[in-house]
């Protein structure tokens, strides 16, 4: 007996222009709605501070810029808000639209995780390999609540797990020269 084929409905980055600016950050990942509500108050301060840390550094060496949760329009079923990106002004020129949104990866993605399995699993699995897929270079997982963060790298073609930093780490990245960030400040 041939059982019924069902359709999913596919979102596309025209639908989100339908939708109303009420706070919730609405992505789509591979067709794929989701819809986050405005996220916990030590979530953005680890995002601010991840930021703060980038944005110095940039400064001081003026390698890159850094940014709190731009979209990335990777094209139609794929539109994201990451937490903050980090790209060299070398490949922002390449990525960065007249309308002023990412068309391409930055070479670093960070997502500080959302309370929710669901949340959770979108940032450590399908935005994971939506990173990948797209040519992200780095892409750093903050877990405030554990106070940890994972740093995936590129290799071989792939983003992999290469680190699991716990609060009396320091980060370092081979893609930001003579950066360093103690992870624990990230969390105070």
């Amino acid at each position: 007996m041939n059982q019924p084929t069902t359709e999913r409905v596919r979102w596309t980055t025209a639908d989100l222009e339908l939708f109303p600016d009420n706070g919730n950050r609405y992505e789509i990942i591979d067709g794929e709605l989701f819809v986050t509500r405005a996220p916990h108050w030590n979530h953005q301060k680890a995002c601010v501070r991840t930021t703060t840390a980038l944005d110095n550094w940039s400064q001081t060496t003026g390698l890159g810029e850094v940014v709190p949760a731009p979209g990335i329009i990777f094209g139609d079923n794929d539109n994201v808000i990451p937490d903050v990106v980090w790209a060299s002004n070398q490949r922002l020129a390449e990525v960065l639209d007249d309308a002023g949104h990412l068309t391409a990866a930055p070479e670093l993605v960070i997502e500080v995780l959302s309370s929710g399995i669901e949340n959770e699993k979108r940032d450590k699995e399908l935005k994971l390999k939506l990173y990948s897929s797209r040519g992200v270079r780095e892409y750093w997982i903050i877990d405030w609540r554990k106070q940890l963060l994972e740093v995936y790298r590129r290799e071989q073609g792939i983003l992999k797990l290469a680190a699991t930093l716990f609060k009396d780490d320091e980060l370092t990245s081979p893609i930001l020269p003579g950066f360093t960030c103690a992870i624990a400040s990230l969390f105070s």
